[in-house]
This record gives structure tokens, C-alpha cells and sequence, in this order.
């Protein structure tokens, strides 16, 4: 039984979070290099170039790239293996907690959604947790962070409906296409788009999120549906609303599908949508 200690893991998670903030993942940023050298449009240019500029001086002067800081989402992977000497939720949001108040980033979690009280800043708060973590049990000895601080703008063009079953691929994809065509503009595109399709109301959402997580280019291993995530990319492309909605021929960067089991009478969509300032980091034990 390998064993990890709760020291190791907050330490870990606040640089996680600092270095999210300050850049977005290179993959991203390469796909944003060349839509600036493809891009025909010089409205499409002049934008992306602001967003380019952005991110140099971002990681120059070790600043967030956007002043959005996000709530942060963590998927962890530990191994059945691996023995936590301590709690590791509260390892994780000591790790967070840590990153935002050096970094000096903007507190936007609230302790309570209606009343708005703030959230890590709150000391009469009794709230111990100000991050979404999910933790998936795995094989093995190893450990595996994947932090992903989620804007306010993309996740609230997000969307979820539950399609009767004989709507089949056509209503997926109408669904999708209208949940990018209504939220895109304010979603700072480019976007990535996640997708979940089954499982059930809670299921169904966090496959579209963590869809997300994907690297741009990488399909899915079913072949039907790579297919799919490549026909939706092509319609979504050719809604011409382009870099920050300037217009031009490049509004997603990728589509990524996940799916699950679901019951014979529902057929669930959710759709996730990620702005071009896509901050994920990971680390393994």
C-alpha cells in the first residue's frame, strides 16, 4: 500500500491553481496561433491577436489571464492502492485556498447562492469546501489531479435537455448546435464544446465537463462517435460567429463527446462549453 500524505497533495494543488491562472494550456494556445495566421477576416485577426497579447503578458508579469478566476473543478483519480494519510478534501480546497489568496485572485465563490454571502473569505462561515472535486477510484498505485478553474461566462451558456429516444443523433446535434449558436458570443469564443449523452440528469452533466478535459484533436475511441464530434465541429464552424464573436471561420476549436448507459425512455444531452481562456493543469503522484 503506497502511502501520500495530505502535505504533499495541498502543496501540489496550490501550485496547480496558481500556474492555471496564469496560462491556459499550450494546446489551446498553439490552435490559437494558427487560426491568427489562417484567419482571412481582419476584424477575426485584430481579436485573436488581443487574446495572443493577452496571455504573453499574462504569463510575463505572472497575472490571471482572465480577471475571471473561476470556480475551481477538480477531477482526481486515486488508485485503489493508495492510502491518504489524512483527509483529502480538505488537502485539496487547503491546496486552493492557499493559491487564491497569494495569487491575489478574485474571490467569486459565494457560501450561499441566494443570500450571496462570500465564500473563503466568510469567517462565520461553517461551509468547508469551496471547490467541485470528484473522485473516481481506480487501479493501481497512483494518484492524479486534474484542476480546471470554470468561468462564469461559457458555464452559463451551458445546457442540459432530455430528448425522448427516438429523436436519435439529428436531435443531439440540433440541440448542441442551438445551445452554441444562443451562448457562443458571451462565451468568449473560440469554445471548446463538451458534450455528455446518457446516463441520467447528474450523470449526463459532468460528462459533458469533464469532456472537457480532452486535448484538441484527440477523438473519441468509438469510431462512430469521432465521426459525430467531427460533423458537429464542421456545423458549429460554419456558423461564422468566429474569434470573439467577430466573425470567421473558426468558432470551436474542438467537439468532445462522452457517453453512458441510460434508461430505454430518456436520452440525455448536456452540453458544456469552454471559453478560449481554457485553464486546466495536472499533476500525478
Amino acid at each position: 500500500m503506497r502511502k501520500i500524505r495530505v502535505e504533499e497533495i495541498s502543496k501540489t494543488v496550490r501550485n496547480l491553481a496558481l500556474k492555471a491562472n496564469y496560462r491556459i494550456r499550450p494546446d489551446v494556445e498553439k490552435a490559437l496561433r494558427k487560426i491568427y495566421k489562417r484567419e482571412s477576416s481582419p476584424l477575426c485577426k485584430w481579436a485573436v491577436a488581443q487574446v495572443l497579447e493577452n496571455l504573453r503578458i499574462a504569463e510575463r508579469e505572472q497575472i490571471p489571464v482572465c480577471q475571471d478566476t473561476g470556480f475551481v473543478v477538480i477531477f482526481v483519480e486515486l488508485g485503489e492502492e493508495v492510502k491518504i494519510e489524512g483527509n483529502l478534501y480538505q488537502a485539496i480546497e487547503k491546496g486552493v485556498r492557499q493559491a487564491y489568496k497569494e495569487g491575489y485572485f478574485r474571490d467569486s465563490v459565494v457560501t450561499d447562492p441566494l443570500r450571496q454571502t462570500n465564500g473563503r473569505t466568510d469567517k462565520r462561515s461553517n461551509a468547508k469546501r469551496f471547490s467541485e472535486i470528484h473522485l473516481e477510484l481506480v487501479p493501481g498505485d497512483k494518484l492524479k489531479i486534474n484542476l480546471m478553474p470554470k468561468g462564469a461566462g461559457s458555464e452559463n451558456n451551458s445546457a442540459y435537455i432530455n430528448l425522448l429516444p427516438g429523436i436519435g443523433e439529428e436531435g443531439v446535434k440540433k440541440f448542441v448546435l442551438e445551445t452554441v449558436e444562443k451562448g457562443a458570443y458571451t462565451s468568449c469564443p473560440p469554445i471548446i464544446v463538451g458534450v455528455g449523452i446518457g446516463g441520467n440528469f447528474e450523470t449526463c452533466t459532468l460528462l459533458a465537463k469533464k469532456a472537457l478535459l480532452r486535448p484538441l484533436g484527440l477523438r473519441h475511441q468509438d469510431s462512430y462517435y469521432a465521426q459525430l464530434e467531427k460533423e458537429i465541429l464542421k456545423e458549429i464552424n460554419a456558423l461564422g460567429i468566429g474569434a470573439q464573436g467577430f466573425g470567421g471561420g473558426i468558432t470551436a476549436f474542438d467537439v468532445f463527446i462522452e457517453t453512458y448507459p441510460c434508461h430505454i425512455a430518456s436520452l440525455p444531452v448536456a452540453v458544456n462549453l469552454q471559453c478560449n481562456a481554457c485553464r486546466h493543469e495536472v499533476a500525478r503522484f
